[in-house]
């Protein structure tokens, strides 16, 4: 373009610039090249420029001697390297501060967050009229309000305030948040209750007594030594390690939650070994401390030839029970199961009837505390008879046939094994009102006067029902209907006494409002619907209570089911894998026992500890949440979230790490 734009009369050089320049604008890498041009006349240098402007290219004089040319580039390089001095001592001030300012800049973090949410507690204030102070209504545990004023007064001290401080508390109509206080061994069962709802306020906890019955029905259905060991050993591992594990902040969600509930799992592991014991069950085997207290009666000859003989209690049992847990020689019995299923099926429905049974009891302090007499006398007493009448009834014959029938009893007796009846079916008689099966040479009752009894139950558990049902509605309304008699009373006596008529029921209206109700509205419209409520809400509360009673106890089997799964379950793992290793012989089978306990091993931790540990986990929290709180746990409150730099942070620190 120069050449045509001069005609020629320009003589032109370039040269490529190998080294890349950096764009000050973007930061990017861009290669350019350098050109000089030799002309004559103005006029060619007006055109040369406006062509190199038009091109956006940087125009620099150029000297016409040697000697200035030389001087220029010699000024230039001084100031490349004066440039250089001052970017490099740039670069290592820039560095001085940024090392000085990473030590602080933590704390600094901290400090401008707990500033931030000073000022922003501070704006939801009220300023007062008087432009001095600022007021505010915030919610406050009765048992810190002195640890308040006296925070409030150190405070007004170090600022040199001149207003003092006030407190006081208030009345008020809405209803408080829930607060329960917590420590680090506490937090984790709270959270297990929270999950399921936060109680109201002053309502009853469930928390501290799911410390106790959390692990224990956990172990229930658990209960293995060897596994339990294993649990109890990981979380003592947390607990005792439990500072340094905490300064690790990790992102593993699994590991989190396993930390955070490490001392619910040292209870789960320490139950889990104390139910061990007493269904003497270590890894599928058994602990032969005291020695079996049967004897066996047969012949060698006679046992290697018929294998399934039975033993008589009567002949081989020495009389004495064995002294903790389960006889050894139930293990090796062909009828183990048997004999387990009807153990534990008993204890699965005598530990849910104890436990709905004390959950029915804690309402009781619910209706005590809030000052509900009226369902004292009208939910609370039918439920706890409906209870006792049929299922408690029903504990307590397992524990008359467990103390009734023996082996050693005498034929004539009818006392002996083969006449202790099925409670199963003795309940089922019981509720469907006939009489029990009798069997030739025994009595079909365990005690005088039964029959008569089961009946009296029953039917005092039937009439519960509509106790539950209509008595608290039918008294409400008849509150009601004395309450609208006794306002018009009132009203027609004030309209007698201005129109000048003056009667005895005028004296009996005046002295009326010193013990009749307040005033209500007329009957109709929303009170008709209030009570239409009420008979619903009566209603569905029953239905819940009466089928739940019986579906509950049924769905404490589940402590039988997976107990009985969880032994099974260990028993084929050892008779399938660990087993194979000890049919070998010499020292081919020291390679396969070696190889065999690393396998079984491996699958006794993933598939029995992790997997049925979290099953047995999530079948507890079940108990809990559905059959025992439900008895006296609403949970329909909220929380209580004080003001907490702790949590403030920690909020800020998930946050940045998201």
């Amino acid at each position: 373009m120069l050449w045509r734009a001069c005609r020629g009369n320009v003589f032109l050089r370039q040269a490529e610039i190998e080294t890349p320049l950096e764009d000050p604008t973007t930061g990017d890498e861009v290669y350019k090249s350098v050109f000089i041009i030799f002309f004559q006349g103005d006029q060619l240098k007006t055109r040369v420029r406006k062509i190199c402007e038009g091109f956006r290219a940087s125009l620099y004089p150029c000297r016409e001697t040697p000697a200035d040319r030389r001087e220029m580039a010699m000024s230039v390089m001084t100031r490349i390297e004066d440039l250089n001095t001052v970017l490099g001592q740039t670069q290592d001030h820039r560095h001085r501060v940024l090392v000085a300012a990473a030590k602080n800049i933590k704390s600094w973090f901290i400090k401008v967050r707990k500033i931030k949410a000073i000022y922003h507690t501070l704006n939801l204030f009220n300023l007062d009229v008087t432009q001095k102070c600022l007021i505010a209504e915030c919610w406050v545990p009765v048992l810190d309000m002195e640890a308040i004023q006296l925070a409030l007064r150190r405070g007004t001290e170090r600022s040199g305030s001149s207003v003092p401080p006030i407190l006081n508390r208030m009345d008020t109509f809405e209803d408080p948040p829930t607060y329960n206080r917590t420590n680090k061994f506490t937090k984790a069962f709270q959270a297990l209750v929270d999950a399921y709802g936060v109680a109201n306020y002053r309502e009853v906890n469930p928390a501290p007594y799911a410390i106790i019955t959390f692990p224990f029905l956990f172990a229930v259905m658990f209960g293995d030594l060897g596994h339990g060991l294993i649990m109890f050993l990981f979380a003592l591992y947390m607990v005792l390690k439990e500072k340094p594990l905490q300064a690790k902040k990790t992102d593993n969600e699994i590991w989190n939650i396993f930390f955070g509930g490490r001392y619910c799992l040292l209870l789960m592991g320490l139950f889990s070994i104390y139910t061990g014991i007493i269904y003497n069950d270590v890894f599928s085997k058994s602990l032969n401390i005291f020695g079996s207290h049967w004897k066996n009666d047969f012949g060698k000859d006679l046992l290697m030839t018929h294998k399934d003989m039975t033993i008589d209690p009567k002949d081989s049992y020495s009389g004495t029970p064995y002294p903790v847990g389960l006889d050894p020689i139930w293990q090796i019995a062909s009828n183990k199961i048997v004999f387990l299923n009807a153990f534990k099926m008993k204890v699965s429905i005598i530990l849910g009837v104890a436990q709905m049974l004390f959950g029915v009891v804690l309402s009781l302090w619910n209706y005590r505390y809030f000052n509900r007499k009226l369902d004292i006398y009208l939910i609370f007493v039918p439920q706890i008879i409906f209870l006792c009448f049929l299922f408690l009834y029903m504990v307590i014959l397992m524990f008359i046939k467990w103390v009734t029938y023996e082996a050693t009893a005498s034929p004539e007796s009818g006392l002996g094994p083969t006449c202790a009846p099925s409670i199963l079916i003795t309940f089922i008689n019981m509720v469907l009102f006939k009489p029990a099966d009798k069997v030739a040479g025994c009595d079909p009752y365990m005690y005088g006067g039964q029959a008569g009894l089961q009946k009296l139950l029953v039917v005092v558990a039937l009439l519960c029902v509509p106790w539950m049902l209509l008595a608290k509605p039918l008294y409400i309304m008849r509150n009601q209907k004395k309450a609208h008699l006794l306002l018009n009373n009132h009203v027609a006596n004030a309209e007698n006494a201005e129109n000048g008529i003056t009667t005895h029921g005028d004296l009996e209206g005046e002295n009326a409002p010193a013990t009749q109700p307040p005033a209500q509205k007329p009957a109709g419209g929303h009170d008709e619907e209030d009570l239409t409520e009420l008979f619903i809400h009566s209603g569905i509360h029953t239905i819940e209570y009466v089928l739940g009673s019986v579906s509950h106890t049924a769905s404490y089997l589940r402590l039988w089911a997976l107990s009985l799964a969880h032994a099974q379950l260990s028993e084929v793992l050892w008779s399938m894998v660990m087993r194979l290793g000890l049919t070998v012989d010499g020292w081919k089978g020291g390679i396969m026992v070696y190889v065999m306990f690393a396998f079984w091993a491996v699958l006794t931790v993933s598939i029995l500890v992790l997997m049925e540990g979290l099953s047995a986990f999530l079948h507890t929290l079940r108990l809990h949440w559905v059959e025992f709180q439900s008895k006296f746990y609403s949970g329909t409150g909220y929380t209580f979230s004080p003001f907490s730099f702790e949590v403030i942070l920690e909020q800020a620190a998930s946050s940045n790490d998201d």
